[in-house]
């Protein structure tokens, strides 16, 4: 697929960013929402809090395979109608969550995955054909800063909405919003989806793996790779176990909770602009970026482990900022290098395969996290057994990138 003329376009790179910023920030509040409900959730299932770790791994194993055939959808319908099947699967997987029945809530887990995993590849592609190279990491900030708005939105929305009408009223209030993306994107589809290919073939179970080979297999994006793997680890398991945190560990109430959930997204947006900004203007600019953001992400974790119920409410929400700044706030950062240093009509391809090992890590953690947590007794001290790995990848980005 090669690079759009935007100057010859009717589109231009504001109009194109501010509809893969809403269409991904639907798609991250449909993900979101039932971790948040999750108190109300858990007890109608009658399971464990290790059961919010099962969900996270069937939304992130939905998304590994679907992120991978993202760019090959893209080829075939163009990156908005690959969007709006996207969010379409999301519309069919939430009120899934919130039938008491866990049949039916693996099922809506696994179509909310399906349904996110093509999201980032799809507006990769929209955003490397329309941005120039020396504002990618800027611009790719900005778009994932629809990660975090749909977090803002789901941690404000989801909690009340339970407390007045109940969870099949919350989830269908999100799915909503979803519908609203799907709308909101329409007018721009003929000009985004211009290039597509009808003919082209549709995925198949090979797609899966090519560009994480061709990721690999790049000096670069392997290390990016490596640092993306761990962050979405970290990610996971904040956004989805934060609230349970806050409401087990600390004694705050569910709606308490949603506010500072909200607190971390915004925190999240500020990080991401500004690290996107750092990674375009310093002198080796990624690779320090990505230092600065691992140091405080590990300082951020062992903080975790200090919070307590009388801990006062303002200090555990700034240690949130300076997590929600950090584990949430390193994709624009990532993502703008990706689409740096592949060639044009090659930026979904590669995103994919970043995706890939970032899906995983959000798959395998919170699992993991969940049981570290029953463990000892404590998500605090989970937390802090984050600043482990980060070490690993601080020692990874110690040295300069290869030429």
């Amino acid at each position: 697929m090669t690079a759009v003329d935007t100057s010859s376009s009717r589109l231009n790179s504001v109009s194109v960013l501010a509809v893969t910023l809403l269409m991904q920030a639907a798609a991250s509040a449909a993900v979101i929402a039932p971790s948040i409900a999750a108190p109300r959730l858990l007890a109608m299932l009658e399971v464990s809090q290790v059961a919010t770790g099962v969900y996270v791994a069937l939304v992130y194993a939905g998304a590994i395979v679907s992120s991978q055939w993202g760019a090959v959808l893209v080829r075939r319908w163009g990156p908005i109608r690959t969007s709006q099947a996207s969010l379409l699967l999301c519309v069919a997987g939430l009120p899934l969550m919130a039938v008491p029945h866990l049949a039916a809530a693996t099922a809506g887990a696994i179509l909310l995955g399906l349904g996110y995993g093509p999201m980032t590849p799809a507006s990769s592609e929209m955003l490397a054909r329309s941005t120039p190279p020396s504002r990618l990491a800027l611009v790719f900030s900005i778009k994932q800063t629809g990660v975090p708005l749909g977090g803002v939105v789901a941690g404000l929305l989801v909690p009340s909405a339970l407390l007045a009408w109940g969870t099949t009223a919350a989830m269908a209030l999100i799915a909503v919003i979803c519908l609203l993306g799907m709308a909101l994107g329409q007018p721009l589809r003929r000009d985004l989806d211009a290039l597509r290919d009808p003919l082209s073939p549709l995925p198949k179970l090979a797609n899966i793996i090519g560009p994480v080979r061709a990721v690999l297999a790049h000096p670069i994006l392997r290390r990016l790779s490596i640092a993306s793997l761990v962050f979405a680890m970290v990610q996971g398991s904040l956004s989805y176990y934060l609230v349970t945190f806050l409401t087990a560990d600390l004694a705050w109430t569910i709606v308490a909770a949603g506010g500072a959930l909200s607190v971390l997204q915004v925190a999240s947006i500020v990080g991401r602009i500004a690290w996107g900004t750092l990674a375009d203007k310093l002198h080796d600019g990624p690779r320090r970026t990505l230092r600065y953001i691992t140091v405080l992400m590990a300082l951020a974790s062992l903080a975790m482990a200090g919070l307590a119920v009388s801990t006062n409410t303002w200090l555990v929400l700034l240690v949130l900022s300076i997590y929600g700044g950090t584990a949430i706030g390193w994709h624009g950062a990532v993502l703008g290098t990706v689409a740096r240093v592949v060639p044009h009509g090659e930026a979904a391809s590669a995103t994919a395969g970043n995706l890939f090992l970032s899906f995983f890590g959000a798959l395998i953690a919170p699992p993991l996290f969940g049981l570290a947590g029953a463990l000892f007794g404590s998500l605090g001290m989970a937390f802090a057994l984050y600043a482990l790995p980060l070490a690993w990848v601080l020692y990874r980005l110690s040295s300069r990138w290869p030429e």
